[in-house]
């Protein structure tokens, strides 16, 4: 499709000594200073709907996500662990909750959601939730976090060093109401040209920044 994965590599010593990084991981740091950041790994064999639901579910209906894409999420983490981290104010309240999926095949750490409070907008959670992932990562001996798609998204560029293609296919009629429909996914997705297309090009590498920051 358009868009791409952005990944972290954690274990550039570049992405780390990055002066605009440095500067801004600096800031987050000082916000959160006196908050309590708690990092769980679970078995997702053990999670159920419930469960995300607790953990998203604001999220889940904020972005139109349906009860069959989180239940796809479930069958997918049978055989994987995820990483629960939650960010608690020093009055308790719960300010963040990130999940994301292990994925040591890939040597990534998967950024999958995160819900956010949003009385505590002006610290900037969705982004302190990237940094306490990359770190994590880091500590963990993987070499990516995976921000998800970054095309909608410019925060994400602070973190990005690489960009990974993303694969999809769509079949369709040429006179289906999507297909006419300009602003459809169909169209900001994807390009005509690759509509009920079944067998890729040659299989793109990973695609390092120019710049190091």
């Amino acid at each position: 499709i358009n868009d791409h994965y952005g990944l972290v590599d954690t274990k550039s010593p570049a992405f780390w000594a990055d002066e605009r990084r440095r500067r801004k991981f600096h800031e987050l740091d000082k916000m959160f200073r006196n908050f309590t950041v708690t990092e769980t790994v679970i078995a997702g064999s053990t999670l159920t709907f419930d469960d995300l639901y607790e953990m998203g579910g604001t999220h889940f209906e904020n972005c139109y996500i349906d009860d069959r894409e989180i239940e796809g999420f479930i069958d997918y983490v049978r055989t994987l662990d995820v990483l629960v981290i939650h960010v608690h104010s020093p009055e308790g309240e719960l300010v963040l909750t990130d999940v994301s999926v292990v994925l040591p095949k890939y040597n990534q750490l998967y950024g999958s959601f995160c819900q956010w409070n949003r009385d505590f907008k002006n610290k900037s959670p969705g982004i302190y939730a990237c940094l306490l992932a990359s770190r994590w990562a880091q500590r963990n001996n993987l070499r990516y976090y995976n921000l998800g798609p970054v095309g909608d998204y410019g925060y994400k560029n602070l973190f990005v060093t690489d960009l990974e293609p993303i694969y999809s296919l769509v079949l369709t009629e040429l006179d289906d109401p999507l297909a006419l429909d300009l602003t459809s996914p169909l169209h900001t997705d994807f390009r005509m040209s690759d509509w009920n297309r079944v067998y890729r090009e040659q299989p793109r590498p990973v695609m390092r920044m120019r710049r190091a920051g």
